[in-house]
Order: structure tokens, then C-alpha cells, then sequence
């Protein structure tokens, strides 16, 4: 195995601990350029680590638009009150200071695949030799007509990016009186992190529990039943819950009325709520969109799983929770972390003339917090398959939890450090 692929394999903190391996293990693609846009878990780690396998020599800029990286993962924490903004927000610096690598702070306008260009909202353009797009999720805010009207983006929230709606929910839980009813409605799948929606029920009812003990967590949810973990949830539930949170399943979400907060559903009943919590349904970013990468069902980036080199365009690689997911395989951000890991050892061999790595195998934990403490996890192994030309998830490999602990709680904390360091140190 080379050793670009043997780091591919780890996980995040072992890939910090392991970049001793890399030294001098590449010759150079002096001069090759290559522009990352978005700074998620997917860019920052390849941006990271196309400087790192190829010996700091290809040049690489990261279009972001924000100041600090704000993890999505722990970000229900903050609806629970149990952490603060500042405990997942971390800067951009180091990848400036330590990796050399040129951080633009920016919107990309559009993106010219024959010309190898970005031009940025501000004017400005990027030549590049390879681009990697990591441009995450957007919402299909037509499927909610309601959602159009004036202001009502900004009263009923999403907070499914973390950032500025995450601390407005947290102001929205504040506000509602004692008795009053949280409403969260669930997308039908695939959607960005799975048990995402049960771990806010959790944390949104552990608030409750101590501050409003006379209010309610009901889960609409558009699936037929849990997407992930569905035991370790149901059991946090019933240990933790009871009555704190109702879970309803088969509640296709249609329509909102903002101005009363009222759910409308395919075939059930309208619903009325103290806050009402929509997740949309999601596709690929809008510029993946735009510049035609979304090839399946106009919503996802279909790509080839050794390089992440899109099937629409050459020299364009996608990652992240933008991407067709092979089987069994989540959007998550340990998963874009690992495609970051996978598209960068792809592209520095392919800027040097070389053939892209072979046997590409990455891992994928995703914690859920159920209480403030007590945490469960599922895991999976998955490894490219050259007849089928896909990652298939490993027989026998990964696993869920056994119960909640607090022992996976501090598992959890860990992995969250490592990763961020893995990404932006």
C-alpha cells in the first residue's frame, strides 16, 4: 500500500499523527494550481492535504466565505444549552500560517469548466489546473411555497448549517413559554447527517426537562420510521423523555405557514407549534447546480470514488455531502473528511502524471449526544470495489453502540478535537 493510501485509511487523529510518514514521499507538481471551494469538513481537509502530499509545492487557494469554520456536528450541544458557539467555531489561520495555503474570503459567481476559471462575486477570477468543490447542501425551498414569503425564512429556522440560525433557534427555545410545543420536521432521506434530527429532539427535551418541563418535543418526521440508531434513540427516549417527545412518522411536510407556525402535511392534519423547526428537503450547493454537476435526479454530484472527479466534468472534483453516496455510505462530516483525504492523494498524483491511488478505504464514525453527557455511536468501513467501481461498506466492520454512556460522551469530544485539528491545524 502507498503511503498516501495508508493515511487515507486512518481516522482523523491518526492522520494527524501519522504526517511524518509523508515527508519526502512525492515528487513535486511545481507551478499546478489548485482552487478548493467551501471550507467544510471536505475543502478544508483537502485543501490541507493536497499541500501535505505533495511536499507544500502545488499551489492552493481556498474560496470561503466565512471567517471561522462552524462545525455542524456538536452544534445541537448548543441548542442544549450545554455548549456555546465558541466551543465549535475554530479560525482559518493555521491553514494560511502553517500549510501556505491562500484563503479568499469570498462567494464563487461561477465557474468556467473550459477555461479552468472561478470567477468570485467580487469580480476577481481563479485559474486553476484542478478545482475541488466542496460546496456542501442548499435547501429545495419550492417544495415549501409558504417558505417564499416575506420573512419567513427567518422565523421558521432550519439551523441546518451552523452558524447565525443555530443561535437563533436557541433564542426561539428561550422565548416560548413553559406548555408551549417544539416541532421539528425531518426530510425524507437521503439528507445531511441521518441521526442528526434525533440528537436535536434529545438535546432540544434535555432544555426542556430542566427550564420548561411542561413543554413538548414532537418529531415529525417524512420517513417511515428512525433513519439510524433507531434503538439507542427510542431507549434515550423512554429512559430519559418520557413524555418530553412525541415521534411521528409518515409526516410528508408541504407547505408552512410562517406567520402561525403551522405545518401542513401530505395526507395528516395541520399542525400548529410554539417553534417550528424545518429541515428542508436538500441537494447538492448551488454552484454545483449551477455549473451542472448535479447528474443525479438534478439533486446530487455523481463522481468517480478514486478521485472524486466528477462524471459531468473534467478536472472538477466534488466532495462532501454534495456527492450520489455509494451504498450505505452517510453525509457526514467524518465521511467528507475522508473524501478530502482520498480527493487530495488523487489529485497530487494526477498533477504529477501519475495514476490516482487504487485501493482508497476510510472509516466513518458519527456520535449523537442523547443527553449532555451521554452519547451513542455507529461506525463503518467502506473500500472501493474496481468491478463495481464503488465504495462498499466492509463486511463485518463498524457497529453501533451497545447503550448510551458517558464514556462514548468523551469519545465523542475527542473526535471532535481531532477531526477539527485534522481539518484546520
Amino acid at each position: 500500500m502507498k503511503r498516501r493510501q495508508f493515511v487515507q485509511t486512518l481516522g482523523a487523529g491518526s492522520a494527524v499523527a501519522s504526517l511524518g510518514l509523508l515527508g519526502g514521499c512525492a515528487t513535486t507538481g511545481s507551478g499546478a494550481k489548485v482552487v478548493v471551494v467551501g471550507g467544510g469538513y471536505g475543502g478544508a481537509t483537502a485543501a490541507k492535504y493536497v499541500r501535505l502530499f505533495s511536499d507544500h509545492s502545488i499551489d492552493v487557494t481556498l474560496v470561503e466565505p466565512n471567517a471561522s469554520f462552524v462545525s455542524c456536528p456538536i452544534s445541537n450541544l448548543v441548542l442544549g444549552g450545554h455548549k456555546t458557539m465558541a466551543d465549535i467555531t475554530t479560525p482559518y489561520d493555521n491553514l494560511s500560517k502553517r500549510h501556505g495555503i491562500k484563503v479568499v474570503r469570498d462567494m464563487v459567481a461561477s465557474i468556467d469548466p473550459a477555461k479552468r476559471t472561478v470567477k468570485l462575486a467580487s469580480g476577481g477570477e481563479l485559474p486553476y489546473d484542478r478545482l475541488i468543490l466542496s460546496p456542501g447542501i442548499d435547501f429545495m425551498m419550492d417544495t415549501l411555497p409558504g417558505m417564499a414569503k416575506a420573512g419567513a425564512a427567518d422565523k421558521v429556522l432550519h439551523a441546518w448549517k451552523a452558524g447565525p440560525q443555530t443561535l437563533a433557534l436557541r433564542r426561539q427555545l428561550e422565548a416560548m413559554p413553559d406548555g408551549g410545543v417544539y416541532a421539528l420536521s425531518i426530510p425524507l432521506a437521503p439528507y445531511r447527517c441521518p441521526p442528526g434530527p434525533y440528537e436535536r429532539a434529545c438535546m432540544v427535551a434535555s432544555y426542556f426537562k430542566v427550564a420548561k418541563p411542561k413543554s413538548k418535543v414532537i418529531i415529525f418526521d417524512a420517513n417511515d420510521d428512525i433513519t439510524s440508531k433507531k434503538g439507542l434513540f427510542m431507549k434515550a427516549w423512554d429512559d430519559h423523555y418520557k413524555g418530553l417527545i412525541e415521534y411521528r412518522p409518515k409526516h410528508k411536510l408541504v407547505d408552512v405557514d410562517a406567520a402561525t407556525n403551522t405545518l401542513k402535511f401530505e395526507f395528516n392534519d395541520d399542525f400548529k407549534a410554539g417553534v417550528a423547526n424545518v429541515i428542508p428537503t436538500q441537494r447538492a450547493g448551488d454552484i454545483a447546480v449551477k455549473t451542472g454537476l448535479a447528474t443525479a435526479n438534478a439533486r446530487w454530484c455523481e463522481v468517480d470514488f478514486l478521485t472524486f472527479e466528477s462524471k459531468a466534468q473534467k478536472n472538477i472534483h466534488v466532495l462532501g455531502d454534495a456527492i450520489q453516496i455509494a451504498p450505505g455510505m452517510p453525509k457526514s462530516g467524518h465521511m467528507a473528511n475522508q473524501h478530502g483525504k482520498t480527493c487530495a492523494a488523487a489529485v497530487v498524483s494526477l498533477l504529477q502524471g501519475k495514476e490516482a491511488p487504487s485501493l482508497p478505504i476510510y472509516a466513518n464514525t458519527c456520535y449523537s449526544f442523547v443527553t449532555a453527557t451521554d452519547v451513542v455511536h455507529v461506525a463503518s468501513v467502506h473500500r472501493y470495489d474496481a468491478a463495481q467501481k464503488t465504495m462498499l461498506t466492509v463486511p463485518g466492520s463498524g457497529g453501533l453502540s451497545t447503550a448510551a454512556s458517558a464514556l462514548e460522551g468523551e469519545y465523542a469530544m475527542a473526535w471532535a478535537r481531532n477531526i477539527w485539528a485534522d481539518s484546520l491545524a
